[in-house]
């Protein structure tokens, strides 16, 4: 079993979500950004999605994109970013990580050098928000030889006809984006997504994680009734633009993830 397939489980076996946070590498700087994720799995996190800084993040709201400028402005790399991911495996060799980003750096650096790579370092999956099922070949393909998992994105504007092609070849879980729009832009209704649920559970038996809103620990608990995962990055990545020091930044990326995951935790008991 994979990492993620492994993680989600356990979880399952154990009666609860999971709690799936997002960070960008490198923000606000290598060594607190690198703080913050080693930080993460003791703080309650379960699956952690590492952002990939690139200068055009469409699919990000303002909190994101704001990430990703300090995080370049901060020197971050790809390289970088899976230097991060080797550092981390150091002393955490259970929990997923998951890269989330954009096709461009990637096909910058080479798709052979980078799956390879990410493979040696201890990735488990990817996130490519640019890349939709017609362009497998690209990148999907070659990285789930690999053996790491391409995490495909659904959204409430998917339909029916279009779900099969998007789910076909996607492994470790399903990401359901609950709002049309921008990352940290608004947030669904807790019968939007149980109908959300509902739809996918007839294309797909992968672990569904729902993201995009979702800021507080009462919102978290709400969507890990329903769902495999809850995923938060917009709420994080302020504490981190909201800090004065980079220490602030990793304490209280940290707390507010510790709460995230008390109410995930709590949600079906």
């Amino acid at each position: 079993m994979s990492r993620l397939e492994q993680r989600f489980a356990e979880l399952k076996a154990e009666g609860r979500s999971a709690l799936v946070t997002f960070v960008t590498a490198g923000d606000p700087g290598y060594d607190a950004s690198l703080q913050i994720l080693k930080g993460l799995p003791a703080a309650g996190a379960d699956v952690i999605e590492l952002g990939m800084p690139f200068t055009d993040p469409m699919a990000d709201g303002v909190a994101i994109q704001l990430a990703t400028l300090r995080a370049l402005e901060a020197g971050q790399t790809l390289a970088k970013t899976l230097q991060m991911v080797r550092e981390f495996r150091v002393d955490n060799q259970t929990t997923p990580i998951v890269l989330m980003g954009y096709y461009n750096p990637i096909h910058r650096f080479g798709v052979e050098k980078f799956v390879a790579e990410a493979k040696q370092v201890g990735v488990d999956g990817l996130i490519i928000v640019d890349l939709p099922p017609e362009h497998d070949a690209e990148l999907a393909t070659p990285a789930q030889a690999a053996g790491i998992d391409f995490i495909r994105l659904t959204t409430p504007t998917t339909d029916d006809a279009r779900l099969p092609r998007v789910l076909e070849r996607s492994s470790g879980f399903v990401y359901y984006v609950s709002v049309a729009g921008v990352t940290g832009a608004g947030s669904a209704t807790t019968e939007h997504v149980t109908e959300a649920i509902a739809r996918l559970r007839r294309h797909t038996d992968l672990p569904i994680s729902v993201g995009f809103g979702i800021r507080t620990p009462e919102q978290a608990a709400a969507i890990a009734r329903l769902s495999d995962g809850v995923v938060v990055g917009s709420a994080l990545v302020d504490k981190i633009a909201q800090a004065k020091s980079a220490e602030q930044a990793v304490n209280d990326v940290l707390s507010l993830c510790s709460a995230l995951a008390e109410g995930v935790r709590g949600a079906r008991r």
